[in-house]
């Protein structure tokens, strides 16, 4: 059955904008509140309403006012991002690669922050194991391997494919994420380091990340993963190659995995987006890094106008396994998100789309400090853990 879910934790979707209208009228007639306790109960499950005893890191706050191109933002999620600024005052855009590659992370934001505050992190309850697999022909590619401690296996298995506008970042960039995806999904996560642009140019990660996960469909015994049990993610360009996998394994006759998450995916080649317009100058992603990192991806623009890209002008997504859509507010890929969940779901995909308020792209692995991004990580948990029953 088709599902598009549009619940936020402050109840923005029209269905629990509802609820948020009810408990205005509930003041004035016991009729009003009858309606609101009905729709309560209509709510209580999601997990954006139920979410998890917040951990001390939720505590932490930011030392300067909310900056103007967010001023709703969440003070966790500006607390992160705040600290990021400071260890990264110059853009990234105005550095090399090579540069960019070098310098702190939202990782290391939230590390400083704990650290900062006395505060553990989450504790690891994976190991944590290294090989190299294959890519597109046969080149050797560093994977990172997430086993759940508990349990005996074969476990599910999630192929993560990493975000970084296809020039930057790593899996130990985005670590948080897989450990959290494997601790709370029961899974073997495996964590892919595509290469990278400029000195490999597009479609060198599409055409890794789809290599990698027809070797790990072909290997996943001997990661004491269930083949028959295989999904894919992955988080902004990773969040596009979720997707392009799932089509590449379509059109290529590849079995397809039995479910795709896609957190603020790259879903299309338009830089004029309401999105884009409104969230030009966002933090950790604006509009002149995505320009950077497009450039130094794409052969030329015509790229760009590629299935592979763009997801909602030129492919087609019919046929592709049930969809997670996972969306920041303030992001420029909102909307095209959005309109990926509309395509998924006019061409009869199953999609459930996430849209959280006052968050940036990269929160999900913010979980320690920022409690939109442990919701997150729960329904994306619970749809993942649906998949493989």
């Amino acid at each position: 059955m088709k599902q598009l879910i549009r619940t936020t934790r402050r109840m923005t979707s029209p269905f629990c904008s509802f609820v948020t209208l009810t408990l205005s009228v509930k003041k004035f007639s016991g009729f009003g509140l009858t309606l609101f306790l009905l729709v309560l109960i209509g709510c209580q499950d999601h997990p954006a309403l139920n979410p998890q005893t917040p951990s001390p890191g939720q505590n932490i706050r930011p030392k300067s006012p909310n900056p103007d191109w967010a001023p709703n933002i969440d003070p966790p999620m500006w607390a992160v991002i705040e600290e990021l600024l400071r260890l990264n005052p110059t853009p990234l855009w105005q550095l090399t690669p090579q540069e960019a590659r070098q310098r702190p992370t939202v990782k290391d934001a939230v590390n400083n922050l704990l650290s900062q505050n006395n505060i553990a992190p989450p504790p690891v309850n994976v190991t944590i194991t290294e090989r190299t697999i294959p890519g597109w022909n046969g080149a050797p590619l560093r994977a990172k391997i997430y086993t759940p401690k508990t349990g005996s296996g074969p476990f599910p298995v999630i192929v993560y494919f990493h975000g970084g506008g296809w020039v930057i970042a790593n899996p130990d960039v985005y670590e948080a994420s897989t450990i959290a995806l494997s601790q709370n999904t029961g899974a073997v996560v495996v964590s892919v380091e595509y290469r990278k642009a400029p000195e490999f140019k597009f479609p060198t990660a599409h055409e890794d990340t789809y290599a990698s996960y027809v070797w790990v469909r072909n290997n996943a015994a001997s990661l004491n993963g269930n083949p028959a049990k295989i999904a894919v993610a992955g988080e902004s360009a990773g969040g596009n190659m979720a997707v392009t996998t799932s089509l590449l394994s379509k059109e290529r006759g590849t079995p397809l995995p039995v479910h795709i998450l896609s957190v603020y995916p790259v879903a299309n080649n338009d830089l004029n987006t309401p999105s884009y317009q409104r969230f030009a100058n966002a933090k950790p992603l604006d509009k002149p890094l995505v320009e950077w990192f497009v450039d130094k991806y794409f052969n030329s623009p015509a790229d760009g106008d590629t299935k592979l890209i763009s997801l909602v002008d030129v492919a087609d997504l019919s046929g592709l396994p049930p969809t997670t859509i996972i969306a920041a507010e303030i992001d420029p890929l909102l909307s095209e998100g959005k309109q990926l969940a509309d395509k998924m779901q006019s061409q009869g995909v199953p999609v459930a789309y996430q849209y959280y308020e006052g968050v940036t792209h990269e929160f999900f692995g913010t979980y320690a400090i920022v409690p939109d991004a442990a919701r997150a990580q729960d329904f994306a948990a619970s749809r993942l853990k649906e998949a493989f029953r």
